[in-house]
């Protein structure tokens, strides 16, 4: 198996850990494992996808790159993290498996635009969108460290759902944890990749110097 096979490996089963591992039921109880299962599908195993299938016949950007525009994409992201960190969004998805189903299928469809848009297409595409795509990463990884901010700093709970304490845990300091959670892995993950693409477009401009 290639290196590319093996990232894509990877990414399917950091899915599978998350959707069939404890996170789903723990989710019901802990904000801190709902947000969890969160960062695992859209800042761990949506870049693994996504770097998997970048470049490869799979790749839907050169087929439709104006779909997959990096910052309208992030735009679309924030959109459905916001939305679905709403509290009574956020109660719902917890609250029923449907919901849930609904909410996690949104946030991979999300991060997979985002990092397709970022990593995808063709070489000449991925040279001609490397500025566009570290500013799609940048906007998703300040939206998400701002979210984690506000959870973690907040002073009350916003999401109790009649439940006072939870493995030793307040509602107050499970929402806190989750917001940890949210700026250690959301917000690093995208600026990583962020990061990547300028290390990326730095080496380029760097050899077409040395080759003139």
């Amino acid at each position: 198996m290639t290196a590319r096979g093996w990232v894509l490996l990877a990414g399917f089963a950091v899915l599978a850990a998350a959707w069939s591992g404890p996170l789903p039921e723990l989710s019901r109880r802990l904000f801190s494992a709902h947000m969890l299962m969160h960062v695992a599908v859209i800042a761990i195993a949506a870049p693994l996808l996504a770097i998997g299938i970048a470049g490869d016949r799979f790749d839907p950007v050169p087929r439709a790159p104006k779909t997959f525009s990096p910052i309208p994409a992030s735009i679309i992201e924030l959109v459905v993290v916001w939305a679905w960190h709403a509290p009574a969004l956020h109660h719902l998805a917890r609250g029923s498996a449907a919901m849930l189903v609904i909410e996690q299928a949104s946030f991979l469809g999300a991060g997979l635009l985002v990092w397709m848009s970022a990593l995808g297409g063709s070489r000449v595409q991925r040279r001609e969108r490397a500025v566009a795509g570290v500013s799609g990463l940048l906007l998703a990884s300040m939206h998400m460290t701002l979210l984690g901010v506000l959870l973690a700093l907040a002073g009350r709970p916003l999401y109790v759902h009649g439940i006072q304490a939870a493995f030793g845990l307040t509602p107050l300091e499970d929402q806190h944890l989750g917001g940890v959670i949210m700026l250690l892995a959301g917000g690093a993950a995208y600026l990583a990749g962020a990061l990547y693409r300028v290390s990326g477009l730095l080496k380029e401009r760097g050899d077409a110097v040395s080759a003139g």
